[in-house]
C-alpha cells in the first residue's frame, strides 16, 4: 500500500517525486512461461546502484495482470523503500488498467504512470478526461499525467492533450501529482506551456535529458523520468543531481560526454515506422549493456538487430560509459538465466 492517504497524493508527490526514473523492464525464464525472479531482483538492484530514485514497472509487453501484481511484488521486497516503484497503467482496457494498478498498489508501488489503451479512440477531449477521471477515481494512487504523440490525440489537440484539458484535470482529479509533458514532441512548446500553467500545483517532469538538463539553468525541476536511462549507467542522476544543486558546468560537462550515445539512442529510439509503439527490446538492450539483466521477452514483440546493438555499443563506448563486453548473444540469456 502506498505511504500516504489518496487525499494527500498531491502533497507526497511534491515532497517525495525528487531525482530521476528509469525503466525496468520484467526478465521472462528461458522457455518464457514464467517470470524470471532472479533477473528482476538484479535489475531492481542495479536501478538502486546506478542512482536511481525511482524505477517504471514496465506492462507494456506480453505480461498478464497476475504477472505484473508478482513482478511489483518481488520489486518492492528487493528495493525495501529504497526505490520508488511506478505502475504502468498501459493495459488493453480501462478495467484491466485498474484492477492491475490496484493490485500493484496492494503488492508495494507508490505511483501510476497513465497510458491510454491502443483500442482507445476518443472523438472528444471530454473522452480523455471521463476515462482519465474514471481511472483515478478508482485507484487509490497519485498519478503521473501523460500527453505525448504515442496516443493519437493529436487530433484533438495539437499538444495531444490540450493545456486547457491538463488544467482541468488537475482541477478536478485530486490523485493527479505529476505530468509527464510530452506533448507535441520533439518541440518543447508542450512542456514549457505545462510547465508555466501548472509548475505550481503539480510536479512537471521532462523524461528527455536533452532538453530538461540545458533548461534547469532557468527553471526549476525536481523529477525527471520516466526514460530508459539506464542505457547511460548512473550518468542522468549525477547529471541531474548537479543541475539542481545549481551546478550547471558540472551537469553540462557530462551532457556533452554522452552526445555520442545520445546520438545513437535518437537515431533508433523513434517510434518504428510510424507504429507509436517503442521497441523494447531495444530499451532492454540498452539497460543489458550497463549491466541490467537482459534476456528474452516473449512474442509479440519488436526486434533489435544486429545493426542496431552494433550502433548502441559504438554510442555508448564513444561516451565513455564502458558498456558490456559480452558477446551481442549473451544479451538474450540474460545474466540471471532460469
Amino acid at each position: 500500500m502506498p505511504g500516504y492517504i489518496k487525499e494527500d497524493a498531491r502533497s507526497w508527490g511534491r515532497r517525495t517525486m525528487q531525482g530521476c526514473v528509469n525503466v525496468t523492464i520484467p526478465s521472462f525464464t528461458r522457455d518464457l512461461k514464467r517470470l524470471n525472479e532472479k533477473g528482476i531482483r538484479h535489475d531492481i538492484r542495479r536501478a538502486i546502484e546506478l542512482g536511481f530514485e525511482g524505477t517504471l514497472l514496465v506492462s507494456e509487453v506480453n505480461i498478464t495482470i497476475d504477472e505484473y501484481r508478482q513482478f511489483t511484488a518481488w520489486a518492492a521486497d528487493e528495493a525495501k523503500g529504497r526505490l520508488h516503484l511506478v505502475v504502468h497503467a498501459a493495459f488493453g482496457t480501462l478495467e484491466d488498467n485498474i484492477e492491475a494498478t490496484n493490485l500493484a498498489s496492494a503488492a508495494g508501488a507508490d505511483y501510476v504512470l497513465l497510458s491510454y489503451p491502443a483500442n482507445f479512440y476518443p472523438t472528444s477531449e471530454q473522452e480523455v478526461f471521463d476515462y482519465t477521471k474514471a481511472y483515478c477515481d478508482a485507484i487509490d494512487l497519485g498519478v503521473m499525467l501523460f500527453p505525448v504523440p504515442l496516443w493519437n490525440f493529436g487530433r484533438l489537440h495539437p499538444a495531444d492533450i490540450s493545456p486547457e484539458m491538463l488544467e482541468r484535470m488537475v482541477a478536478e482529479i485530486p490523485n493527479v501529482i505529476a505530468i509527464k509533458a510530452e506533448g507535441a514532441m520533439p518541440l518543447i512548446g508542450g512542456l514549457l506551456d505545462v510547465y508555466r500553467r501548472l509548475h505550481d500545483k503539480v510536479v512537471i517532469s521532462s523524461p528527455l535529458e536533452k532538453d530538461i538538463i540545458p533548461l534547469m539553468s532557468v527553471m526549476n525541476f525536481q523529477y525527471s523520468g520516466t526514460s530508459n536511462f539506464e542505457y547511460y549507467g548512473d550518468v542522468m542522476p549525477r547529471m541531474f543531481k548537479l543541475a539542481k544543486a545549481g551546478d550547471l558546468d558540472g551537469a553540462m560537462k557530462l551532457y556533452w560526454q554522452i552526445q555520442p550515445a545520445r546520438q545513437a539512442n535518437s537515431s533508433l529510439n523513434t517510434y518504428v515506422s510510424g507504429t507509436l509503439f517503442l521497441n523494447r527490446m531495444m530499451w532492454k538492450f540498452q539497460g543489458w549493456l550497463s549491466g541490467m539483466n537482459g534476456g528474452p521477452l516473449r512474442h509479440p514483440t519488436m526486434k533489435i538487430s544486429d545493426g542496431h546493438m552494433a550502433v548502441l555499443r559504438r554510442g555508448a563506448e564513444a561516451a565513455g560509459l564502458n558498456p558490456s563486453k559480452d558477446p551481442n548473444a549473451a544479451f538474450f540469456v540474460g545474466r540471471n538465466p532460469e
